[in-house]
């Protein structure tokens, strides 16, 4: 007697980008992934060292991919090796992720120069700030936002809004970032014309060298923005204000990450003294 199985469900590819590689075996790649839907993942990608491998042109940092992931093997050992997923397949997906960019342009913009720095330095913050396999949607749209903008023409990009923008929506993503609209220690709405900081212990405080009351209501306003139009809203409200925010938001990300120096920083520094006179 027949019996009706349901299909098998073919799983969907996934968009994504790449964070970093390194090698796995004489032939094969672990690449770190950060995709929409299934957050920061670890794959092998079997021969993708080959000569011949499709995935040489592919698996390259800031470059969108919509891949295919299969499950982990069932007999992976005790190490780590269940958080490996294999990779299945990839396929550019440069067109998706231009359609998606507010102004709507054509074609995928590559990070050049200097701008390449500040993408290392997000890839740096994701690895460090995101468990495997914890979806977070709203920022993996917000990290294809802040790749566009530090790939638009030198004189239209201001590299320190992007980063204090990004740093700012994963903050908030993961649940690290206080309500910017009140005083933390006393849940009162802060004066427009006062002083704040962020204190890593105790969040949001006066302070006489901070950035006023209305700058951080408008960042909060800003983060509250939903959908595609959240990190240009939040670059908006951080230009001007790069600055006196890039101290309390590394102190942050600092005491919730670790105290270790990023090390896209240290090699920019490194880069920078030996471009002096």
């Amino acid at each position: 007697m027949a019996t009706n199985r349901p299909a098998r469900r073919t799983p969907a590819p996934q968009p994504a980008f790449v964070l970093q590689g390194h090698d796995w075996s004489e032939s094969s790649l672990i690449v770190e992934l950060f995709t929409r839907g299934l957050g920061r993942v670890a794959t092998v990608a079997r021969g993708a060292k080959k000569p011949t491998s499709n995935y040489r042109a592919l698996l390259l940092p800031f470059q969108p991919v919509a891949v295919l992931l299969g499950a982990p093997p069932r007999n992976a050992d005790d190490d780590g090796g269940h958080d490996l997923l294999p990779l299945r397949s990839a396929e550019w997906a440069g067109d998706w992720a231009a359609a998606r960019l507010a102004d709507g342009s054509g074609g995928w913009p590559l990070l050049r120069g200097a701008a390449l720095f500040s993408g290392f330095y997000l890839n740096e913050l994701l690895l460090k700030g995101l468990g495997r396999q914890d979806p977070h949607e709203a920022l993996f749209d917000d990290y294809a936002a802040a790749l566009a903008a530090l790939a638009a023409p030198e004189g239209d990009r201001d590299e320190a809004a992007v980063l204090r923008a990004f740093e700012l929506v994963m903050l908030r993503d993961t649940g690290l970032l206080p309500d910017l609209s009140v005083a933390t220690l006393t849940a009162e709405p802060l004066a427009e014309d006062g002083h704040y900081t962020l204190d890593p212990a105790h969040g949001l405080v006066p302070a006489p060298d901070g950035a006023t009351g209305a700058r951080w209501t408008a960042l909060e306003a800003a983060l509250s923005t939903t959908g595609a139009r959240r990190f240009g809203a939040l670059l908006a409200a951080c230009r001007g204000a790069a600055g006196p925010l890039r101290r309390p938001l590394q102190g942050l990300l600092h005491y919730h990450l670790g105290h270790t120096p990023m090390r896209t920083r240290e090699v920019l520094r490194g880069v920078q003294k030996l471009q002096l006179p």
